[in-house]
């Protein structure tokens, strides 16, 4: 993306008023001066641990925001949030992470934030809607957190990063931080986009609304161990038919070197690579995402078994040896 100078409060107040509706940034969000606060901060070594010089994503100077949505990609929707975004600041590198979730499953939101955000910088902006709640009392939440700044709807889309006493919340209740006018039906693009906006413009989360002490929370799919037992579900079916579990690759390695897997009542093989198993076969290995998957060599593994989210997978111990599948870089 192209570097454009950023300009001071009064000049963006004078040629966006009249052809915008979106707040201008506020006077602690201009370029500092040398005399600045952040400048004193800079030369003190004291910085606030939410300042836009310690917590939020840089490439050279522009934040990070990905999006998350259950939008697809035949409407406007993900470009009118991209603009809410680009109305407020432009020193911005916006990802999109997906668009395919199924309408209105907010668990499978929750699952692809879990597999991507770690893959981004800690100090990342993400926006995810998936939020059939939309225009009702639910709440609007900004999550700091270890793996990033989590902005969207408290439905549970969150749960994977509520973990312990490593996060804090933040309902997004301050009007001067959404679009003067918000529709009952589009709070991404009118209130979680400019909200993360505003966290890239150096906003820090606290000033979004009043600490939330208790987030929606999905009943979360894991894996349960008993008597050298392991049993979990199907959690995701991506786009090649792979079966991801909720099996992790600690919990298969607990078991020791041998073991059998079942998925679907079927008995399956366990690999290192997709390329050991014949073509068209069934076999388990360890994905990348460190989940026991389930996968059909040039084939579609949901398909053949038969299987869907929710599917039944059990890993057991056994008495004969069974080549273990290593982690994969």
């Amino acid at each position: 993306m192209p570097r454009r100078s950023r300009r001071s409060d009064a000049t963006w107040s004078t040629t966006r008023a009249s052809s915008t509706r979106w707040p201008a940034p506020t006077s602690t969000r201009a370029r500092p001066r040398p005399t600045s606060k952040r400048s004193r901060r800079r030369r003190s070594g004291r910085r606030s641990p939410w300042s836009r010089t310690s917590w939020s994503t840089a490439i050279g100077d522009v934040a990070v925001i990905t999006l998350t949505t259950d939008f697809g990609a035949r409407d406007t929707y993900v470009a009118e949030m991209k603009a809410a975004i680009l109305a407020i600041t432009r020193d911005v590198h916006l990802v999109d992470i997906t668009h395919e979730i199924a309408p209105h499953d907010v668990l499978e939101g929750a699952l692809a934030l879990e597999a991507a955000a770690p893959a981004f910088p800690a100090d990342t902006i993400h926006v995810a809607v998936v939020d059939p709640g939309v225009g009702t009392p639910r709440r609007g939440l900004a999550v700091a957190a270890r793996e990033g700044v989590f902005i969207g709807p408290d439905n549970g889309l969150f749960t994977p990063f509520l973990e312990g006493s490593r996060w804090t919340a933040f309902e997004l209740s301050e009007r001067q931080f959404r679009r003067a006018v918000v529709s009952r039906t589009f709070h991404g693009r009118d209130v979680f986009a400019p909200a993360a906006a505003h966290l890239a413009h150096g906003l820090e989360p606290a000033r979004l609304g009043p600490p939330v002490a208790d987030p929606v929370r999905l009943p979360w799919p894991e894996a349960h161990e008993a008597r050298g037992t392991i049993r979990g579900t199907v959690v995701h079916v991506d786009r090649f038919g792979n079966l991801i579990t909720s099996v992790g690759a600690e919990a298969l390695a607990s078991l020791g070197p041998s073991v059998s897997v079942r998925v679907a009542g079927r008995a399956l093989q366990l690999v290192e690579t997709y390329a050991e198993l014949a073509r068209g076969r069934a076999g388990a290995l360890v994905g990348s995402h460190n989940r026991l998957e389930v996968a059909v060599n040039a084939g579609n593994a949901a398909a053949v078994l038969g299987a869907r989210r929710g599917s039944p997978v059990i890993v057991s111990q056994t008495s004969a040896p069974v080549r273990r599948a290593r982690r994969r870089s």
